[in-house]
């Protein structure tokens, strides 16, 4: 448990609110195994028809805590990473599964969009995937699905280049159903969830299912994620880390591919 991470139920709405403001919701294990467990309780209690992803602040999450993967990338034992756990969680998940972002939503806070059946923007949201920024490569089967709803180019810029997209660009892409003022955005959100526990829940399980291709997403979930493990071991990783950390530009000029 974790107080970064607030687990209410209410009403057959599980709401899972990052509160971690202070250092823009960055995401610690502690939070990812928080909710990880949100998500497993949800499939097992049938009273829980929806969950509800929102976060206090002015960003959705800045992505994972950087010094996790700092203390992984130089072979220090951070623990048992649980991303990955949170990762296969979303997408074995049957609930509907509803987000609203505010401000940055960085690295996984857009990969779990993609995972998400109703997404609601503030018009203060940016979407953004600096993964290769990092060292990294993508996660969350992002690396299919992304290019699949936007197209291979603009999807490709967020990785590589680490361009983000705004709120209306993601809504135009298909990426959100709604941008709204920041102050509407959680009250938007709730009356999706409301209005989602009054439908047949084993039609809307089947109805998502349908919609997904879960053998595709977990073969992509597994050959990303061995791709990051490797990649969290290299000299580049180690360089993007300590860069990060120093205030400084990554210089990647002397370090051979691999």
């Amino acid at each position: 448990m974790t107080e970064h991470v607030k687990t209410e139920v209410a009403a057959g709405i599980m709401t899972l609110t990052l509160s971690r403001a202070d250092k823009k919701n960055a995401l610690s294990n502690a939070m990812y195994s928080a909710m990880s467990d949100g998500l497993e309780r949800a499939e097992q209690d049938p009273a829980i028809r929806v969950v509800l992803f929102q976060a206090d602040g002015d960003s959705f999450t800045a992505g994972n805590d950087l010094a996790d993967f700092s203390a992984q990338a130089n072979g220090k034992d951070a623990g048992e990473s649980q991303a990955f756990r949170f990762i296969n969680n979303l997408g074995k998940a049957t609930r509907p599964l509803i987000a609203a972002v505010q401000g940055n939503a960085v690295g996984v806070g857009t990969t779990m969009l993609l995972h998400c059946d109703l997404v609601f923007l503030a018009d203060t949201a940016r979407l953004m995937t600096p993964f290769v920024n990092l060292a990294l490569v993508p996660e969350a089967a992002s690396s299919w699905l992304l290019p699949a709803r936007i197209g291979h180019v603009r999807a490709y810029a967020m990785f590589a280049l680490g361009e983000p997209l705004d709120a209306s660009a993601a809504l135009t892409c298909g990426l959100a159903n709604a941008v709204v003022p920041a102050a509407e955005l959680r009250a938007r959100a709730w009356q999706a969830a409301e209005a989602l526990t009054q439908r047949p829940a084993g039609s809307l399980s089947h109805t998502k299912a349908l919609m997904r291709d879960m053998e595709r997403i977990t073969a992509q979930m597994s050959r990303e994620s061995a791709l990051f493990r490797e990649r969290l071991q290299t000299g580049e990783a180690r360089e993007a880390f300590a860069a990060f950390a120093e205030r400084r530009k990554p210089d990647f000029s002397k370090l051979t591919v691999g």
